[in-house]
């Protein structure tokens, strides 16, 4: 059985299909067809497909790493569909390169109707990270729907493996002024580890508290801890909160001098690497 989080229908779903070890691939689907977010393998994509008779539609990517692209190739030798993202050589697949707001149209949903994503760059855990939005789906929809890799996870953030901390913490800052209602569909099951972090920096923020509990019960019935929402990261997620006094007395304890708000975050994301 694949977990799956229901819209009003007739319009689509969007199922987390569980792959390698802790990664989602995203599926977007209606009864017809469906359009994955970053197919790290192909099998259980296809099983998937299989079991809900299904056709594949399209491929989003975030970014290049193999355990979001590890499946392209598999899937298209089965269904040639176009495949989004950042060209890049360490992702030589992608057919659609798209930049900074770049739309891309998925026709085959929502009655003919459609889905629109918006491109965003978020660079910072990689140069060619891209996120991807959704906003106004009508007629029922009035929230956000975000797919952000490895940039923003439940209550953490990915590592910095190019570029620079001010890079990716202005990339964080800018999805942290999307709404508050935005759904927040990142690629790992990070979350349980991320708020024992969260807490050790914030130890008496009653949010980050009620967060642990919810996701313990989820997590004891093996359900997906996200989508969170953007609200809940800004309320709970350390690397959203970086001028909470708590938190900066807390980094003040382990040597922080600086407290500059990029200050901060470099000492947070060094401090969460050796966690």
């Amino acid at each position: 059985m694949f977990p799956q989080l229901l819209f009003p229908r007739p319009l689509f779903e969007i199922t987390a299909i569980p792959a390698l070890w802790d990664n989602y691939i995203w599926a977007i689907h209606d009864n017809q067809y469906a359009a994955v977010v970053d197919p790290g393998e192909a099998a259980p994509v296809l099983a998937f497909l299989d079991e809900h008779s299904l056709r594949l539609s399209a491929v989003l990517c975030t970014h290049r790493h193999a355990d979001h692209t590890g499946g392209i190739a598999k899937l298209r030798e089965v269904y040639n569909v176009p495949v989004y993202g950042r060209r890049h050589p360490g992702n030589p697949l992608v057919s659609r390169d798209l930049r900074e707001g770049d739309r891309i149209e998925l026709d085959a949903f929502n009655n003919g109707a459609g889905i629109a994503f918006d491109t965003l760059e978020t660079p910072g855990h990689t140069d060619d990270h891209l996120t991807y939005l959704a906003a106004n789906i009508k007629p029922d929809i009035s929230f956000g729907i975000l797919f952000c890799g490895d940039v923003l996870f439940g209550a953490g953030c990915g590592r910095n493996f190019e570029g620079t901390l001010a890079q990716l913490h202005h990339s964080l800052q800018r999805l942290a002024q999307l709404p508050g209602d935005t759904r927040v569909y990142c690629a790992h099951e990070y979350t349980a580890a991320n708020l024992r972090f969260a807490l050790a920096c914030e130890p008496h923020n009653p949010d980050i508290r009620q967060r642990i509990e919810q996701v313990t019960q989820q997590r004891a019935a093996n359900l997906p801890t996200v989508p969170s929402s953007i609200a809940l990261e800004k309320a709970t997620n350390p690397f959203l909160r970086c001028t909470q006094p708590e938190l900066i007395r807390t980094l003040q304890r382990h040597g922080l001098t600086d407290t500059g708000e990029l200050d901060i975050f470099t000492a947070l994301r060094e401090w969460r690497s050796h966690f």
